[in-house]
């Protein structure tokens, strides 16, 4: 590998040892997998690092067929909340900076079977002649000391990788040759799932918006809107029906409908208190967007826990949307990489007030995409990415089917909003007692 420094008052053993143990804390680099979304239809593809020269076949071929302008990059450190800004930052620069002939794919190191070890970084393919996004790179690369970038080089059937810090005057070159590997036996991405894309209490989401308070102002607002609310446990009251579903697929419409036929409460997730701080947590990334929603559910559940006392309640939205649209984005490429249904990223916060029934409104993509163009609202990013793009809406519509304890009664919200109506009475008087 060869290493760059921007300093000679360390040997160079000491550096690349500084170098390795802040990038590779969850195990030594050649235990580690490497995956790139090269075909967001397959698998991702798979690779590790072995000392000796190893023959590379099919895929592989092709993803380091032009060796010469190949690089990757991970964002590593200690420090959640600047990783997850680092990365997100580079994600940017990286589609604002680099011409139509730089291919971008998103990558990911892990430790197999590991939770927490992935580290998450970009795939780059460059085929341009001026060979921008090295350039690019050394420039990040040198502003961050938490990110590293790989080279890669090919030799035959062979191919690679050398690592590189900050460019200065050290120099020094060891091979690490590509090696291909199995396909892991669930997505990389589930590994870090779990508490920083989907939180499973409030603690954990709380804790994310305290770490943030500085660099964040407004995260102490929020975080003191979840302290005003009164920690109310819900005793025998009436029931609790939680409309869920894509938007525009009818949710409003019903829910006003239920409550007046039901001489309901009608409460949203994220609750009205949340709403002037919602586009300052939207622009950030998942991991603070995620755990800002998270709370909001909580207060939402506080306000459950008091309106059921008095009438039923009807609720737009709750865990199911936040969770569905968290492991939809999280999980790279296809449907199948999703979490297996049996898995516990799946499952109700035990800290969590469980409503006593939950309908997934569904209609056709078609009917969902003129509804949006007939109520011509402004839409957030991952509402705008559902209208493009099938494969996110297939995953996030098959995560929400499979969130248990309370799982989701799916309802076809096609016909007319009377129809509709009817169909949701009729369930509602077969599971909860009035």
């Amino acid at each position: 590998m060869r290493f760059l420094f921007p300093s000679n008052s360390l040997s160079l053993t000491q550096s690349i040892t500084m170098l390795k143990r802040a990038m590779f804390r969850c195990g030594p680099l050649c235990s580690r997998v490497f995956a790139v979304e090269f075909d967001l239809h397959t698998e991702p593809l798979y690779f590790t690092l072995s000392s000796n020269p190893q023959v590379l076949h099919g895929d592989q071929q092709q993803l380091f067929e032009d060796c010469g302008k190949l690089f990757s990059l991970y964002v590593h450190g200690e420090n959640r909340i600047e990783k997850a800004r680092t990365h997100a930052e580079i994600k940017h620069k990286l589609s604002a900076t680099l011409s139509r002939d730089c291919e971008v794919f998103e990558a990911s190191s892990f430790m197999p079977n590991v939770r927490n070890s992935v580290l998450k970084g970009f795939f780059i393919r460059d085929k341009s002649t001026t060979c921008l996004s090295k350039e690019v790179l050394k420039s990040l690369q040198q502003q961050r000391k938490s990110v590293c970038v790989f080279s890669y080089e090919r030799e035959g059937q062979h191919c690679w990788q050398e690592i590189w810090s900050a460019v200065h005057h050290v120099e020094e070159s060891v091979k690490q040759y590509i090696k291909p590997a199995a396909a892991a036996a669930h997505h990389p991405s589930t590994l870090n799932i779990s508490n920083s894309d989907v939180f499973y209490c409030m603690d954990e989401a709380y804790k994310v918006l305290q770490e943030c308070a500085d660099i964040i102002p407004e995260s102490k607002e929020v975080l003191k809107l979840v302290d005003e609310q009164l920690k109310t446990t819900r005793g025998d009251g009436f029931p609790v029906i939680v409309i869920e579903g894509l938007d525009a697929t009818g949710k409003t419409t019903l829910t006003e409908a239920l409550r007046e036929s039901l001489n309901a409460t009608l409460l949203k997730s994220p609750p009205q208190c949340l709403a002037p701080f919602r586009q300052r947590f939207d622009s950030e990334p998942p991991l603070i967007r995620r755990a800002f929603y998270a709370l909001g559910n909580y207060i939402t559940a506080t306000h459950i826990a008091k309106e059921s006392l008095r009438a039923p309640v009807i609720v737009d939205r709750y865990w199911h949307s936040t969770a569905a649209y968290a492991i939809a984005t999280a999980v790279g490429g296809r449907v199948e990489n999703l979490p297996k249904p049996d898995s516990e990223l799946y499952w109700w916060p035990e800290d969590l007030l469980q409503p006593d029934m939950v309908l997934l409104l569904t209609v056709s993509p078609e009917e969902r995409v003129r509804r949006l163009r007939d109520r011509g609202q402004d839409k957030t990013t991952e509402e705008a990415e559902l209208e493009i793009n099938q494969l996110f809406r297939l995953k996030v519509e098959e995560a929400y089917k499979r969130i248990q304890n309370p799982s989701c009664i799916t309802v076809d919200a096609s016909p007319s909003p009377q129809e509709v109506l009817k169909q949701v009475h009729h369930l509602i008087r077969n599971k909860c007692y009035f």
